[in-house]
């Protein structure tokens, strides 16, 4: 214990020292959310209820450096009915989607927006049993198998299911991803939201740090993704910072377990408001994981889309063609220098 709190109080030191432009060698995967797929009830209408970002949104990322794009999109409507065909409509929006991040050089992390759920049922339960949520994984698979750029993650923030219970639903869709041919970079969330702050405590039927140990991919090609905020409660619902200084040692104790398991890691949701703490701590965030891209594959900014309010602090979008503050701290970030990351395994290795 006291040589755990030794190494974490020295990568603390070192994500609070001043990094001009970053560390040489910052993680490959470096962009932002871009939220209007998950949006609305699975009988939305396009272009009503919700929506997928436009070339225009798109070409403005990668023109700030961004590489990566998490695309949220909702379950029940890609696959309507469990067990069946995915809705041929919606497989074609989110690849004409796809397609265009890629046209602007950009990887595309795909992310059932659900929180564990399948309407009302959770992941692990009838009718959404783990069989059900392979099966819906082998689908989406098939469709994006082994396409250069395309990461699969495998769900948003599931937060009430048992930590174990959840850990058998990753491992039947790994499963599945693989008994396809599918050879995709998968990203793995824990339970309770998949909070850093709380990767190593015991919130719901064990730590993540702990029971997701237990992932097992027949290629050992994941990452395990977690999200942080800098809120007072991590939740990210609040414009002020005060749990800044708190999220920075979540991201810093992260960092410390995937050294120390040889495990590497993607912080898949982040966000703050322009206040003063709130980019202080944007700023170290960045830093820790810059510093130690050995282990950070990269990250995804919460949260960027043309349907956005042009008034909810977090937003990247830009308003009337005016860069936000939080995207000039992204883009900086983004031009560091970086190895290229592959999404997909080559055979053989």
């Amino acid at each position: 214990m006291g040589t755990t709190r030794h190494l974490v109080a020295l990568l603390l030191a070192a994500a609070l020292t001043p990094s001009p432009g970053f560390a040489a060698g910052a993680p490959c995967y470096r962009g932002v959310n871009l939220s209007g797929g998950e949006y609305g009830e699975r009988g939305a209408i396009y272009g009503t209820n919700y929506i997928y970002p436009s070339e225009q949104t798109i070409r403005y990322f990668a023109e700030k450096g961004m590489t990566i794009i998490r695309l949220p999109f909702r379950w029940e409507r890609l696959q309507p009915a469990l067990g069946g065909r995915l809705d041929e409509d919606e497989i074609k929006r989110i690849k004409d989607t796809v397609a265009l991040i890629r046209k602007h050089g950009m990887a595309v992390l795909l992310d059932p927006h659900n929180f564990g759920y399948y309407d009302k049922a959770q992941v692990g339960t009838a009718p959404a049993s783990d069989a059900a949520f392979a099966d819906f994984w082998a689908r989406l698979a098939v469709e994006f198998a082994n396409q250069d750029g395309v990461l699969f993650g495998l769900m948003n923030e599931p937060y009430d299911i048992m930590a174990t219970d959840w850990l058998d639903a990753a491992n039947a869709a790994i499963r599945a991803i693989r008994a396809v041919g599918a050879r995709n970079l998968i990203l793995v969330p824990g339970t309770s939201w998949s909070g850093a702050h709380s990767w190593e405590k015991d919130v719901i039927g064990g730590a993540n740090g702990t029971v997701m140990l237990g992932v097992r991919d027949p290629l050992d090609f994941y990452a395990y993704e977690v999200h942080q905020y800098l809120d007072v409660d991590s939740s990210g619902t609040h414009a002020t910072c005060e749990g800044a200084a708190a999220a920075v040692e979540a991201i810093v104790g992260v960092t410390a377990w995937l050294k120390r398991n040889h495990k590497r890691g993607f912080l898949g949701e982040f966000g703050a408001s322009t206040d003063k703490d709130c980019m202080s701590g944007l700023t170290k965030i960045y830093a820790t994981m810059s510093e130690n891209s050995d282990v950070w594959l990269g990250w995804s900014y919460w949260a960027a889309g043309e349907w956005w309010p042009a008034d909810e602090p977090f937003n990247v979008q830009p308003g009337r063609g005016a860069e936000r503050p939080q995207m000039r701290l992204l883009a900086a970030s983004a031009k560091t220098d970086a190895d290229a990351c592959s999404a997909v395994k080559s055979k053989g290795n």
